[in-house]
């Protein structure tokens, strides 16, 4: 019987499918999901209610462990000012937070010394906290993340047992690095944007070092993840680019970052892992090519909205690069013919194969449940019809 994964591995292989791989998403908005359950969603995991297949995530946290303790550091009657996870001090509004970005006041490294310092201190391995008991029992008995929501947990083995197949074997598997998994992003997340940017003409070598622990660390916390379960895609996270294209030029970033990104995805060669993506959001035209002789196979979420579009890049790549996403979330807020027109334009490279096609992030609050409910069904008859 051919599987979900079978499927999912076959597509970024350019290897033609019985029927097309396709998930409902990635992500949804806290507010979303109030608004859903307002509107009729019973909160049953979205891929069960659509019958559709699934990611599951196996990765553990790559940030700093242990994490910071989260502390209140000022707050007045709209807004509260505090340290979060990572240790960077971040005001953002007390409702609704999730409808702005926050503002980003202090982040938890500024030079050589500091770096070295966080490094010993929260960066280091630490597999008992990483790999946790808790992460074990998750991967044992299924409930693993798979995306529905933000940080929620759903049944791996639900379609499995009907069919009296291990989940294992079913869903495909992804190790995601997520926020501390890349050479910008995690950076970014130690010495926030301005600094960073700055940082590659008057500390290169602080960049030069904070990336090598970065490779040195992926390969290390993956390594032990290898020991405990097996999976068929890495993603790399960058999110560095917006509207205009990269936070800093592909000369410039792929001096530093390519050999690093170069000597991670050799290694995951190496232990059998053939597909290994990268996400960032933005325009990321630019840096595409460098990514491409890097070892990266595969991208998402191709944002529309600046400028991405799957189409021209199809036919600028060819079969070079495999594609997830690039569905303009916002048509979905009318619905109807517009998202119609949005899903059709996709197809030719759903037909052309190495693409699956799905909304370029999350599921934002003004989108109803009926028109997603419209644009899934939409999207699994224009699938079906071939």
């Amino acid at each position: 019987m051919t599987t979900s994964r079978d499927r999912f591995v076959d597509t970024l292989d350019f290897k033609p499918v019985g029927r097309p791989w396709v998930r409902w998403g990635a992500f949804l908005w806290d507010e979303t999901v109030e608004r859903w359950r307002q509107e009729g969603w019973d909160g049953t995991p979205l891929d069960d209610y659509f019958e559709l297949d699934r990611l599951v995530r196996v990765d553990p946290w790559y940030g700093p462990v242990p994490e910071f303790r989260y502390e209140v550091v000022a707050e007045d009657g709209e807004t509260v000012t505090y340290v979060n996870h990572e240790g960077i001090v971040m005001r953002e509004f007390k409702k609704n937070h999730d409808m702005s970005m926050p503002q980003f006041i202090k982040f938890p490294v500024e030079n050589e010394a500091e770096f070295e310092r966080f490094a010993v201190e929260r960066l280091a391995l630490h597999s008992e906290q990483r790999l946790s008991a808790k992460w074990k029992q998750q991967l044992a008995s299924g409930r693993v993340q798979v995306g529905v929501g933000r940080g929620e947990l759903a049944d791996a083995d639900t379609a499995a047992a009907a069919s009296g197949t291990n989940a294992a074997e079913v869903w495909p598997r992804k190790c995601w690095a997520d926020r501390w998994g890349g050479f910008f992003g995690s950076l970014r997340n130690m010495l926030g944007v301005q600094n960073l940017c700055v940082a590659f003409y008057d500390q290169p070598r602080l960049i030069e070092r904070m990336m090598e622990e970065r490779a040195d660390r992926i390969i290390e916390i993956t390594a032990e993840v290898l020991k405990h379960t097996q999976f068929d895609t890495f993603w790399f996270w960058e999110d560095m680019a917006y509207k205009a294209g990269p936070l800093v030029g592909p000369e410039l970033f792929g001096r530093f970052a390519m050999p690093h990104y170069r000597r991670v995805c050799e290694w995951l060669r190496s232990q059998g892992i053939r597909h290994i993506g990268l996400d960032s959001d933005g325009n990321i035209e630019a840096l595409i090519p460098l990514w491409l002789e890097a070892g990266i196979t595969h991208l998402w979420p191709f944002e529309v909205q600046s400028g991405m579009d799957v189409v021209k890049v199809r036919r600028q790549y060819g079969k070079q690069l495999g594609m997830i996403g690039g569905l303009d979330k916002r048509v979905l807020v009318q619905g109807g013919e517009t998202m119609r027109r949005e899903v059709d334009r996709v197809m030719p490279v759903v037909d052309d194969g190495g693409y699956i096609p799905e909304l370029d992030h999350s599921v934002p609050p003004d989108v109803s449940w009926a028109n997603f409910c419209e644009y899934i069904e939409y999207l699994k008859h224009r699938l079906a019809k071939g």
